[in-house]
């Protein structure tokens, strides 16, 4: 069964608007979207249970999927059309680069991976295939096919993290995972999730109108976000699949 997309944004804490342009998406992705969000790598990590070789090369992908999220939000500086949209993605260039990937490396030496090994990884197929298909979307697209892409790792690591960190059933003492959950479950992931819906609406009614769920080319993004999410979902699975 799929979520009542009805119900409160858990990262917006609104209700969804009616005919809002990422509950659309998210809602033309339902059962994809449902795979991905409630896929068991975040159930184990939920619960402790997760196996801490799955969670290690998870920590070494990400690594190198953060590497490409700096090259796609590069993109999106010269694919966008205004000051806003550039300096949007200038920001998220800059807190990747000068920030994130510092962080990931710290939060990599606590779990026994130093920098080198890190580096040093091959890229898996699924990152392989995740990553060059945003970073596709985009140069075959404009700024709003990237931002769709894009959509699903931003605002769904938000909903996650806020739907684990409130989950009574997540085990908080004793379990490794929790700092993770913190991390995307916190006030500060939370604002960069409520971002990128707000950046999107924008985006979207500047190309496509004041309706832009309306646009005849709705179908061809949501093509794009569902496809996005099924990479996601395969992305926790990668780091199963290595446990």
């Amino acid at each position: 069964m799929t979520e009542d997309l009805a119900t409160e944004d858990p990262v917006t804490g609104d209700l969804f608007a009616p005919g809002s342009f990422f509950a659309a998406l998210r809602g033309a992705a339902a059962a994809d979207w449902q795979a991905y969000s409630r896929h068991a790598f975040l159930s184990q990590l939920a619960d402790g249970s997760l196996p801490e070789a799955a969670f290690r090369y998870y920590l070494i992908q990400d690594y190198i999927f953060l590497i490409n999220f700096a090259r796609a939000y590069a993109l999106g500086v010269y694919k966008a059309q205004t000051l806003s949209e550039m300096r949007h993605c200038q920001a998220s260039v800059n807190a990747l680069l000068e920030t994130e990937l510092s962080l990931h490396i710290a939060y990599c030496r606590d779990w026994g991976l130093e920098e080198a090994q890190v580096l040093a990884s091959a890229e898996d197929p699924g990152n392989l295939a995740y990553t060059r298909y945003v970073l596709d979307r985009g140069l075959a697209g404009d700024f709003l096919d990237l931002m769709v892409a894009l959509a699903p790792c931003v605002v769904g690591y938000a909903e996650i993290g806020h739907r684990l960190h409130a989950d009574p059933a997540s085990k908080r003492d004793g379990n490794p995972y929790w700092r993770w959950i913190e991390t995307y479950g916190g006030e500060d992931y939370r604002a960069l999730g409520r971002g990128a819906v707000a950046l999107l609406q924008e985006a979207a009614e500047r190309r496509l109108g004041r309706d832009p769920v309306a646009s005849p080319r709705f179908a061809q993004l949501a093509a794009v976000f569902v496809q996005a999410t099924r990479l996601e979902a395969d992305f926790w699975q990668m780091g199963l699949d290595r446990g």
